[in-house]
């Protein structure tokens, strides 16, 4: 069962992994994943055709003596994939078995070649991850030689001796490979959980339909569902099927992954509905280069002055009751906020004052990137940040006048919340022990593509 998980797991490289519904993603996994597969491959492969051979009925004069036959070796000098449209993955393998036959007086060693040639299907499974089966497999084989050094042997016990190993080898070599895609569906099968984005926030994924396979790749529809508190995250207008143009981003890449415009505006409704785009600015009122008071307030409004004749803390408590909107042009990703903040100090019997609130509006520039199998992202402003007076306890407030103070408070705390919000990074499909290798990150219109190589590491 370990060696069947281990070229399983590798094999799984060979699968767009997981999914759940709308908002969509694409996971496309293209010929370049096959050579990696086949290199890294070899190793558990010839582990898993180590069959057990029984033994061998002799005839020592008159009477049957039975003789063990044991696989000593097996040599894998080549295994090729390649993609069948419409049905999954063409396997090929070449080995070279070296067999140890514990015939009396002195034990006989043979190689046999033999060529294995099977046939995967990818389909959909009832719980909604793939599914493999072999639907063909076909063992070539070569004649059986002596190995130089071994002892002579008779071509009347030679002939039944090829004959024994190779009826075994017919039924054993190919329900080894089916085994081990079984294994391979049992780990798959595991996918379909949930990954954590958050404190109280997860993602799952899982298929939508059949892969689509062509000659050139396999691609698979998967759906990521966010949830917040064990409740999904549904947008409040019906998302639309997505589909990933062929020929985007990097060529030769193993892995090409899509990210709808559904799933960026999922993350951010997620990020609103749990308040974690809220926050609370404060400074230390003896810190020498603290602008959160009332005496450089009291500066530009004078009624704050006449309020607070001595140094009071302020505070902005930034609320987010608009939803964020993302947009997606190609080679450029922004984020819209549209910010409630409201400016309060500390009475003298340390209450909080409200002075006045600012209707907010904040262009922001999104740099994605990818870490190990998290897509994150950084932000930046676009612009000059837009204020508008909401309200006033203190008078008159002329906002241009204010604009450039506000900015001073409001941008870095922002920008510094918002960075380590998205830092915490997204989980994209994958499988455990896998991981994105060189990942590159590509904005079109509309959506998201990450192109990557693929490492799987024990």
């Amino acid at each position: 069962m370990a060696r069947a998980c281990g070229l399983g797991l590798l094999l799984a490289l060979l699968l767009p992994v997981v999914g759940t519904s709308l908002p969509g993603t694409v996971v496309r996994l293209n010929e370049a994943v096959l050579s990696y597969v086949s290199e890294i491959g070899k190793a558990p492969l010839q582990q898993a055709l180590q069959v057990t051979v029984p033994y061998f009925l002799d005839w020592n004069g008159e009477v049957r003596q039975p003789t063990r036959i044991q696989i000593s070796n097996v040599h894998v000098p080549q295994f090729n994939l390649k993609f069948i449209a419409n049905l999954g993955i063409r396997m090929l393998v070449a080995a070279n078995f070296t067999f140890k036959v514990f015939r009396v007086p002195e034990p006989l060693e043979l190689t046999l070649p033999v060529v294995l040639l099977a046939d995967a299907n990818v389909a959909q499974g009832s719980i909604r991850t793939p599914v493999v089966s072999i639907s063909a497999c076909f063992p070539l084989f070569n004649n059986a030689a002596v190995l130089e050094g071994s002892a002579s042997v008779a071509p009347g016990l030679l002939v039944p001796v090829q004959k024994h190993i190779k009826a075994v080898l017919r039924n054993k070599l190919c329900l080894s490979i089916s085994n081990l895609v079984q294994g391979l569906n049992v780990h798959l099968g595991t996918l379909i959980g949930l990954n954590p984005v958050g404190p109280e926030s997860q993602i799952r994924y899982s298929m939508i339909n059949v892969p689509s396979i062509t000659k050139d790749y396999i691609s698979l529809d998967i759906s990521a569902v966010l949830f917040l508190l064990g409740k999904p995250i549904v947008l409040p207008v019906e998302a639309s099927h997505f589909v990933l143009p062929a020929h985007v981003g990097a060529e030769g890449a193993m892995a090409t992954v899509g990210l709808s415009q559904d799933l960026f505006d999922s993350a951010l409704l997620l990020l609103q509905k749990a308040g974690a785009l809220n926050l609370d600015i404060t400074g230390h009122l003896k810190s020498e280069d603290n602008l959160l008071n009332t005496s450089m307030l009291g500066q530009l409004i004078p009624e704050v002055a006449r309020q607070f004749p001595k140094p009071m803390p302020v505070a902005l408590k930034v609320r987010l009751g608009a939803t964020p909107v993302a947009t997606l042009h190609t080679n450029n990703a922004t984020i819209q906020l549209q910010p409630f903040v409201e400016v309060q100090a500390v009475a003298s019997n340390s209450a909080f004052q409200s002075l006045f609130s600012f209707d907010v509006v904040v262009n922001l520039n999104l740099q994605l990137s990818m870490s190990k199998v998290k897509l994150q992202g950084t932000t930046s402003v676009l612009g000059d940040i837009q204020l508008t007076v909401a309200s006033s306890n203190v008078g008159f407030i002329n906002a241009n006048q204010v604009r450039p103070l506000m900015d001073t408070l409001f941008q870095k705390p922002l920008l510094d919340h918002l960075d380590a919000l998205l830092g915490m990074g997204i989980a994209l499909p994958s499988v455990v022990n896998l991981h994105y290798v060189n990942p590159e990150v590509f904005v079109y219109e509309g959506y998201v593509v990450i192109s990557s190589g693929l490492s799987y590491q024990h």
